[in-house]
């Protein structure tokens, strides 16, 4: 007979303000996903930057040195960075909505 099997998925409880619980359904809504789905991508994602801002990086002072020397580097611009930060803002007059 084979041995049961192990759990996938596991519950996680917690209370929340009535109006913590309105501001998170009204998120999911507006994604057009379920407070559990929008809680829970949610999570992940800020558990994600925690454990990447924790990260060392390693290298070696010849790799070092040329991380600083690209870093020194004078910026060279990017047309089409130019020419979207030129456009206006939807909250400024002139912003045209492209279609």
């Amino acid at each position: 007979m084979a041995g049961t099997p192990k759990r996938k998925e596991y519950p996680i409880a917690m209370r929340l303000p009535a109006a913590d619980v309105a501001m998170i359904d009204r998120a999911a809504s507006l994604r057009g996903r379920s407070r559990t789905d929008f809680v829970r991508d949610a999570a992940v994602r800020a558990a994600e930057q925690v454990v990447m801002e924790q990260g060392l990086v390693r290298m070696s002072s010849e790799g070092f040195a040329d991380f600083m020397e690209v870093l020194s580097r004078p910026a060279t611009s990017v047309p089409e960075m130019v020419k979207l930060a030129q456009r206006p803002a939807p909250c400024e007059p002139g912003y045209v909505a492209k279609r």
